[in-house]
Formats: structure tokens, sequence, C-alpha cells
């Protein structure tokens, strides 16, 4: 695969990664104020909606694969991965003493490139 196809398929995953973000930040607070969940409830609800729609948007708009049960088990499989690095980098900088922002930035910086290259050489081979 050339280089090209490479970066376009970043690109996507990218803002793939922005919009389901988004996605998830507006379904929990509507949950959260509209429907009065506690928020750990709305979260949840929220990752859900969140995670079908970046399946979606990644398989077909990323990658430009078909939708199936095998890609579809791979890519949950990436996602629970990614869940798992993102506590451990967090607990690691916590561990550290450094600022919850400096967190969630390790975290951005970490996961989502590892998650990317996951899914090119393995979900969507």
């Amino acid at each position: 695969m050339n280089d090209f196809v490479i970066v376009r398929q970043a690109k996507r995953f990218l803002v793939s990664g922005l919009l389901v973000t988004g996605l998830h930040i507006l379904v929990a607070a509507s949950f959260i104020h509209l429907a009065l969940l506690i928020p750990a409830l709305a979260n949840g609800i929220a990752f859900i909606v969140a995670t079908v729609f970046s399946y979606l948007i990644n398989t077909l708009w990323s990658f430009s694969q078909p939708l199936y049960g095998r890609n579809l088990i791979r890519f949950l499989t990436v996602s629970l991965l990614g869940c798992l690095l993102a506590v451990a980098v967090s607990a690691t900088a916590d561990f550290y003493n450094m600022h919850y922002l400096m967190g969630i930035a390790c975290v951005t910086i970490t996961v989502p490139p590892i998650t990317f290259f996951l899914h090119k050489v393995w979900t969507y081979q």
C-alpha cells in the first residue's frame, strides 16, 4: 500500500476520532441535563453510542472496508486495548504526580497512534 493511502487513512482516522469524541460529549451531556441521569450512567451510554459510531465511520470511511463480524470483533478488541492503555497511561501520569491535564495529553498522544496502527495491521488487514 502506498504512503498516500496510509496518510489519507490517518487523516480520516483523526477526523473520525474528533467526531466520535464530540458525539460522546453530546450524548453524555444530553443524558445528564435532559434525562437527569447520573454522570457515570450517562457516560456509559455515551461510550456505547460513540463506539458503534466509531466502528461505522472508521470501517466505512477511514479504512474503506465492508462491515462484517470479523472486523467488528477486532475493532472492539482494539478499542478495549485502547481503553486499557488510556487508563494505564493516565495512572502512570498520576503516579508521578503530574497534573491531570498532562495525563490527558499523554493519553492523547499515545493511544490514537497505537490504535490506528493496530487497526491498520490487524483489524482491517
